[in-house]
């Protein structure tokens, strides 16, 4: 049997069928693709002939990490190929989205209905230099690129280890890759391989809207989500004063927050985007004549290199501010109607509430409480954060009214390896390249789409991410992330990538001799030319010196 996706016709095939294996976040189709794509490699003769380097590794919900590992006999340097197989949902679709899942259909389909996409898409869909379908650009152009140099890397024995790593979960939690920390660490230690590059397969991604460039990243952005449970006093909305509505306790905080330059940060002429609310609602799940008292906000704050810690101050800060400025406000309130009203809004964090509430009711009982809060607040960790928080105030009532500072999941921290030697010139090397295949590559220091890659070479020390630990009430129970085992992956990052536009979006689509041919020759030259050739000459220089 020989090479399957040696092709650009083969690996667009390829790409078609990875596509149709539907696997949106959460669904049947994600815990399935693991077992469809463990049944595609064991075809390979190579893994016939080494079974036991293929694995599929639990990342729970009947979820699987994916690993597939091609070894030279005399290799130790490894490149590990990063990609996640889930998707976002398709309901955008509408009437298209039986087709959602499959490109060809799809891309024929739309000509019909081109009148409905807008001008970019539309010019594109024309051009026929797209393929249009969920998942096509984000990522499974990515997956196809690396199964590809898999099986190239294996048919001409190629003197360097390959390590594929695809992961379900990206677009949420990040599940997949957390558990596969640690896979990797175990397959390194059991297989005696260095980590030299961890090659993420992410599409390069638009700038700003408009943009026809083609990005190759050398880091990748943070994500930290801030968030506050707000606790004030009930009351009956015919006695508002008696009261203290946690909707208005929450505007004064969100207000500060929504677009604060405070958390904006610049490296390398690039800043990361303001903050915004993903998030704000009362905990009131029924229709009442009581006040709302309590309420929850969720905040998207990027990084390049704050921490955790530093995330916190800030937030704590801005926080003070927010009640300073409520509290000011409702004293003035309640002076001109002469009702003495239910205090100042204090600030807290969770870890203090913890310690508070462990004081009052001992440990036990509060992993009691905790337990059943998760329980009962369903399946999301969101909702499970807040349900904890709540919960403890609950019993604590003597601390309102408060805004409790706290931490939702998911955390990304930023990973950059601008300053590696090796990603120089491997993005020295790619641009050269690029530029011999007609198209033009430039540098982007944080990929700004959010990806796997924060969890390898992670750099912050231990303060940095205790702050997180303490300050997130779901921690240890069903949310965590291998800060220690992130830091035993010290290899450099890189993201080379097809181009794609519009990820989750109707209209997104990847660009076709971008994903099928200029991408596999990229791939293949990086590691001929920063691994092959250099071990080659190295070992060369060794025989002539001895």
């Amino acid at each position: 049997m020989g090479r399957r996706w040696d092709t650009p016709e083969a690996r667009r095939a390829l790409l078609c069928e990875l596509v149709s294996w539907d696997s949106r976040t959460l669904t049947e189709g994600e815990r399935l693709f693991a077992q469809r794509l463990e049944t595609k490699l064991r075809e390979m003769p190579h893994f016939q002939q080494h079974p036991e380097r293929v694995g599929l590794h639990d990342a729970g919900l009947g979820r699987q990490t994916v690993t597939a590992l091609y070894k030279h006999p005399d290799a130790t340097d490894t490149i590990v190929l990063i990609s996640h197989f889930d998707t976002v949902q398709t309901e955008e679709y509408g009437a298209l989205q039986a087709l959602s899942t499959l490109p060809e259909e799809l891309t024929a389909k739309l000509h019909e209905v081109k009148d409905t996409l807008h001008a970019e898409a539309r010019a594109d869909l024309e051009s026929g230099e797209y393929l249009f379908g969920r998942g096509t650009m984000d990522m499974k152009a990515g997956l196809t690129a690396h199964l590809s140099l898999l099986e190239q890397a294996i048919d001409e024995s190629w003197p360097v280890n390959l390590l594929l790593l695809t992961v379900p979960d990206e677009e949420v939690n990040s599940a997949g890759m957390r558990v596969a920390v640690g896979v990797l660490l175990e397959i390194a230690e059991k297989e005696g391989l260095t980590f030299s590059l961890f090659l993420n397969g992410e599409p390069s991604f638009t700038q700003e809207p408009g943009d026809t460039k083609e990005y190759i990243y050398s880091g990748t952005i943070g994500k930290i989500m801030p968030a506050a449970l707000f606790y004030g006093k009930e009351t009956h909305v015919g006695e508002p004063l008696q009261g203290l509505t946690a909707n208005y306790i929450a505007s004064y905080l969100t207000q500060q927050m929504e677009f604060s330059d405070l958390f904006e940060e610049s490296e390398y002429g690039e800043k990361t985007p303001l903050p915004v609310s993903l998030y704000q609602r009362d905990l009131k799940d029924q229709y009442s004549t009581q006040t709302p008292y309590r309420a929850a906000a969720l905040y998207n704050v990027f990084l390049f290199k704050r921490t955790a810690a530093d995330v916190m101050e800030t937030f704590e800060k801005v926080a003070v501010e927010a009640a300073s400025a409520c509290n000011s406000a409702y004293r003035e309130l309640c002076r001109r109607h002469g009702v003495s009203g239910v205090g100042d809004v204090k600030v807290y964090r969770y870890e203090q509430i913890l310690r508070h509430a462990e004081d009052k009711l001992g440990t036990e009982t509060v992993r009691k409480l905790k337990e059943k809060a998760i329980a009962l607040a369903g399946s999301d960790e969101r909702a499970q954060s807040f349900a904890v928080a709540d919960r403890l105030m609950i019993e604590c009532q003597e601390l309102s009214p408060a805004i409790v500072l706290l931490y939702a999941p998911p955390y990304y921290p930023a990973v950059n390896s601008t300053e590696d030697q090796l990603i120089r010139d491997a993005i020295t090397l790619m641009q050269g390249t690029a530029r011999t295949l007609g198209t033009e590559l430039e540098q982007v220091h944080y990929f700004n789409g959010i990806c796997d890659l924060s969890y390898v070479n992670y750099r912050d020390g231990s303060a940095g991410w205790t702050a997180y630990e303490r300050n997130t009430p779901v921690w240890g129970d069903t949310y965590s992330i291998p800060f220690e085992d992130m830091r035993k992956l010290d290899a450099p990052v890189l993201n080379v990538g097809p181009l794609g536009r519009d990820a989750h979006q109707r209209t997104e689509r990847l660009h076709i001799d971008s994903a099928f041919r200029r991408l596999p020759i990229m791939l293949e030259t990086l590691i001929r030319k920063l691994f092959i050739e250099r071990s080659e000459h190295a070992a060369a220089q060794y025989h002539h010196s001895s």
